[in-house]
């Protein structure tokens, strides 16, 4: 009895389901914006801001590379007489003062300038890789989340269903609760069933609220979106022909990740020979004009100069760099372990999902649709006791709602499968 007074009070401190709420559901379902897949795709790839501003790190990337190529610029140096006390001129730099003019430029040596623009080029293509694995992933959540709303709105539907025929079944029963036909029992226990629905149809519109603020992130819009999905879109998911080891062999020769891991492999390489290379000396060459300052006049002198190796042989960073190779490999050889076990995980997936969709979906989704029909009408007549209605009721609402999330759970692996493939299997 305590239980059912809590659910009476809980009731009452809570506004009714109504017909209002219905009407809001539906007025924001007008004011979305329906998009198919394919639509909301290209929304995504035109706005989606993160993708635009890895494209200016790209092309920041690219600009590196072109740095890279660039040659020193020369050094020149003039050198003018401050005072020549002979003459008592100060800046004496006329026919009879002192001027030195030089000018030098460093010549690289070892192929120091290819190496540095092999590392940038390197550079720029891990840059692509991320930006490919960053499309990678936003893509997957794109359509995890298209789905995921799909399905929650149709629950929803079925919901808003169930609660308008509650809602009048609870009315009546107030009317005859009032002319002492009904019990306070009977009556709280339909109220706690409304009340249990109501909740549980919350708890689908506050996922379906962080959904669609995801959804509308991605693809850079402020109205609530509406997918439309047609069977023919769910028909094409189903499970892939290829072997496991073809689709391994498949993730291995797509994966954007595993590209960029293998470019951090090569830029260890890259920089391991640059490291060595910067070992040499580099030359100095340049050219001296003394007006007057040498053992004749106007001596033009030719100088080349470069760093002794005595002390400094670059060793510390040669060591750090063949290191790093080192290091970088593994990675790579632990992602290639990865890959593979990721892909074998998701093709389980897969097959379960199916598996437990095949077993419930048609003939299941059937039959409780016909008994809900009958539920109501069963109770209004009074073939059936309020307990069996209840039951009824919530059986057929946690099926749907557990039906449907299934149904999203299905396309979901299937989309996981096509991320961590790294190339679209279901079109």
């Amino acid at each position: 009895m305590r239980l059912l007074l809590f659910v009476f009070v809980a009731t009452l401190s809570l506004p009714d389901f109504s017909f209002a709420q219905l009407q809001t559901t539906s007025a924001l379902q007008q004011d979305s914006l329906r998009l198919t897949l394919r639509q909301a795709d290209s929304l995504f790839v035109k706005n989606n801001l993160l993708l635009l501003a890895e494209r200016f790190r790209l092309e920041a990337s690219q600009a590196q590379e072109l740095q890279a190529s660039l040659y020193d610029n020369p050094t020149v140096s003039l050198e003018v007489s401050a005072y020549n006390g002979d003459a008592r001129r100060v800046l004496d730099v006329g026919r009879q003062g002192e001027k030195i003019v030089g000018i030098q430029q460093l010549l690289y040596t070892a192929g120091k300038r290819n190496k540095r623009i092999a590392l940038a080029a390197e550079a720029t293509r891990l840059t692509q890789f991320e930006v490919l694995d960053l499309l990678r992933g936003l893509r997957f959540d794109l359509r995890s989340r298209f789905y995921s709303i799909y399905f929650q709105q149709k629950t929803l539907a079925r919901f808003n269903q169930q609660l308008t025929t509650l809602q009048n079944t609870v009315t009546a029963y107030e009317v005859q609760y009032n002319r002492n036909n009904v019990s306070l029992r009977e009556l709280l226990r339909l109220k706690a069933l409304l009340f249990q629905i109501s909740n549980d149809r919350t708890a689908i519109l506050f996922q379906l609220a962080d959904d669609q603020r995801a959804l509308r992130t991605l693809i850079s819009v402020d109205q609530p979106v509406r997918p439309v999905v047609i069977d023919e879109t769910l028909a094409q998911y189903k499970l892939p022909i290829q072997s496991e080891d073809t689709l391994q062999q498949i993730a291995l020769r797509n994966r954007p990740d595993l590209r960029a891991s293998e470019s951090l492999s090569k830029q260890a390489e890259l920089n391991y020979n640059l490291q060595r290379a910067l070992a040499t000396p580099d030359l100095r060459v340049g050219g001296t004009y003394d007006q007057a300052g040498s053992y004749v006049q106007n001596y033009v002198g030719l100088s080349v100069s470069a760093d002794l190796p005595v002390f400094n042989r670059n060793q510390g960073a040669i060591r750090a760099a063949r290191s790093q190779i080192s290091y970088q490999n593994q990675l790579q050889r632990q992602k290639v372990v990865q890959v593979n076990n990721e892909v074998a995980t998701s093709l389980q997936k897969v097959r379960e999902v199916e598996r437990r969709v095949q077993s419930v979906e048609g003939q299941f989704t059937e039959q409780f649709d016909e008994l809900n029909r009958g539920v109501v009408t069963s109770f209004q007549k009074g073939n059936i006791s309020l307990l069996e209605f209840v039951d009824l009721i919530e059986a057929y609402n946690d099926s749907i709602s557990q039906l449907n999330r299934l149904k999203a759970d299905r396309v979901s692996a299937y989309e996981e499968l096509n991320y961590l493939i790294g190339e679209d299997l279901f079109k």
